[in-house]
């Protein structure tokens, strides 16, 4: 038997079960022993390298994340400032009508989003997944132009949200300036992601609980003031659906002003809403994948549509969209955590000490989303350059299993954030906002498009979508659901600068970007490598797999350490 440092080198690059000598020995002493059959260090090395020749570089990164943090990752990096305080925006150009129908429908098309993951990334739970499959289903230009934009995406993520805890704390105070800020937030994200994963899924569980307790707050707060619960006792439930109504106009009066309201309110759901990708990113890290994948994609829709579709509709219970403190706060160029909804209906029932509550646990959450979108830029730069996409450097990581260059990268294109310094924050977000939700969008219609290709290549070599270990349902009509609303939405989304009077070159740019620069890295890829669209009969279905089918048989469960983790293996299916 190799000795316990060579053993855990090797299963890093295999996926099997890690642990020292003496782990399994114990396990043996347990009776698991006999049909465990775990691998030699030469076993393990030589099934690597197998690996290794398939992508060209070797795949370091660790399994341990257990499925309480892959639950939460998939809630808490979606749950950022936009639910609390742009939501705020929505209900201004649409009304709490066209809001509530708004995200009620992008949750529908985030399921078929989700649905096409799913299958894919539990068959196959490796890094960066989706990514990597858009090269190894469809064509490898087609997957170098996707990992490219959903770093691109990632990446800027990380400068919006540092710049969304610049403007709340600035709620408190201006005493420490924007760059100071800035800099110590940033400075917490690196030394956090530099860590070993584990301590990074630990972080975010606990800081995606907070999110998480927030929102049901929120909820409940609404409840309970509408009914008449607040210092004024004012039972004014439905009322602001009356009066100033369901539907606000924007840009234009009468139907078409309704229109585009509600689209304004469909574009920000398309920004808001997400959950799908931040789960598939972990799946490479992830204990026990096979298992814990399924039901954590499941969960995440079912949670994440009660948080933004009941966030949708407390917005527009508990503020009229024609609010004064609300205008002003959207219009100032510093918009904090006083422009959420929330604190403005606070500030209007009296009620006192919870809005400073609520900021401070609106500041955790855009920490906590900053923060994960720091391992997911950094994951998915990594995939890039485990697929010979991105220089081979990047592919170094230490003996934690981090991938210590690609979280230095993304560090460092976190610096936009400083731009804040210079021009107004609310601009600064804009121009953010714009580029997120392009690039967003583009990523769930490749995952749809991606997955019609899967599928293409499941018939062709004779694989039953049946003996899948996950089987997702209404398809292939999901998949073309997602695929034409998220493309379309896309394309949609900058439209208000062809709207007369409303030019405006920086958001033209940001808005159509990726758009444009999609077609470039595709075609600009294609004619370099001289790739062909894949057929479906070659399509590589068997990469990877065995490791993955071996590691699923020989897991054993690492026994709750006390009584928290059994709660928690209750809750999260671990």
């Amino acid at each position: 038997m190799a000795n316990s440092k060579e053993f855990d080198v090797a299963t890093q690059t295999t996926g099997y079960r890690r642990g020292s000598v003496k782990d399994i020995e114990e396990k043996q002493r347990m009776g698991k022993g006999a049909d465990l059959d775990l691998p030699t260090y030469d076993d393990a090395e030589r099934q690597g390298s197998e690996v290794a020749a398939l992508s060209g570089m070797r795949d370091n990164t660790h399994r341990k994340l257990k499925a309480r943090h892959i639950q939460l990752i998939g809630i808490g990096g979606t749950i950022g400032t936009a639910l609390y305080v742009q939501i705020g925006r929505g209900l201004l150009n649409g009304g709490p009508g066209s809001l509530f129908i708004a995200f009620s429908m992008w949750c529908s098309i985030v399921l078929c989003v989700t649905l096409c993951m799913a299958e894919m990334v539990t068959y196959l739970p490796i890094s960066s997944p989706f990514i990597r499959f858009a090269g190894r289903y469809v064509d490898e230009a087609f997957g170098f132009a996707a990992g490219w934009n959903f770093f691109v995406f990632e990446a800027i993520l990380v400068p919006f949200e540092l710049t969304a805890c610049n403007v709340i704390i600035h709620y408190w105070s201006d005493a420490v300036p924007a760059g100071g800020i800035i800099a110590i937030v940033l400075v917490l994200y690196a030394v956090i992601n530099v860590m070993a994963v584990k301590w990074y899924g630990e972080t975010e569980f606990w800081a995606a609980l907070g999110k998480i307790l927030l929102i049901i707050g929120l909820i409940l707060y609404t409840f309970v003031t509408m009914l008449g619960g607040n210092p004024l006792g004012d039972r004014y439930g439905f009322r602001y659906w009356q009066d100033p109504g369901s539907f606000a106009e924007l840009y234009y009066e009468g139907s078409l002003g309704r229109f585009l309201g509600f689209l304004q309110c469909l574009i920000l759901a398309s920004f808001t809403i997400a959950g799908p990708d931040y789960v598939s990113m972990a799946a490479g890290e992830a204990e026990n994948p096979r298992v814990v994948m399924p039901k954590a994609f499941n969960a995440v829709f079912y949670r994440l549509t009660t948080f933004f579709v009941l966030g949708s509709l407390c917005v527009g219970i508990v503020v009229p969209y024609n609010d004064p403190e609300l205008t002003a706060a959207f219009e100032n160029e510093e918009p904090g955590a006083a422009a959420s909804p929330y604190v403005v209906s606070m500030n209007r029932l009296r009620v006192r000490v919870l809005p400073d509550i609520v900021n401070a646990l609106v500041l955790a959450s855009a920490f906590s989303a900053g923060n994960s979108y720091m391992y997911c830029a950094s994951r998915s730069l990594f995939g890039l350059a485990l697929e010979g996409k991105a220089p081979k450097f990047l592919t170094r990581t230490t003996r934690n299993g981090v991938p210590i260059y690609c979280v230095l990268v993304v560090v460092a294109i976190s610096l936009l954030a400083f731009l804040q310094v210079s021009s107004g924050s609310a601009t600064v977000l804009e121009w953010f906002v714009n580029l997120i939700t392009a690039s967003q969008l583009i990523n769930f219609s490749v995952t749809c498009c991606t997955f019609l290709f899967w599928r293409r290549a499941l018939r062709a070599q004779s694989i039953s979508p049946d003996s899948l270990p996950y089987k997702s349902i209404w398809q292939p009509g999901a998949a073309y659901a997602g695929m034409i609303s998220t493309a379309v939405m896309a394309v949609v989304g900058g439209y208000t600068v062809f709207l007369p009077g409303q030019w405006n070159v920086p958001t033209f740019l940001f808005s159509y970007f990726m758009i444009g620069m999609f077609p470039i890295l595709y075609f600009g890829w294609k004619l370099i490598k001289k790739t062909k669209v894949r057929n479906p009969h070659e399509v590589d279905l068997k990469g990877e797999v065995a490791e993955i089918d071996e590691y699923t048989r020989n897991f054993v469960p690492t026994p709750p350490r006390n009584a928290f983790d059994k709660w928690f293996n209750i809750i999260f299916g671990g």
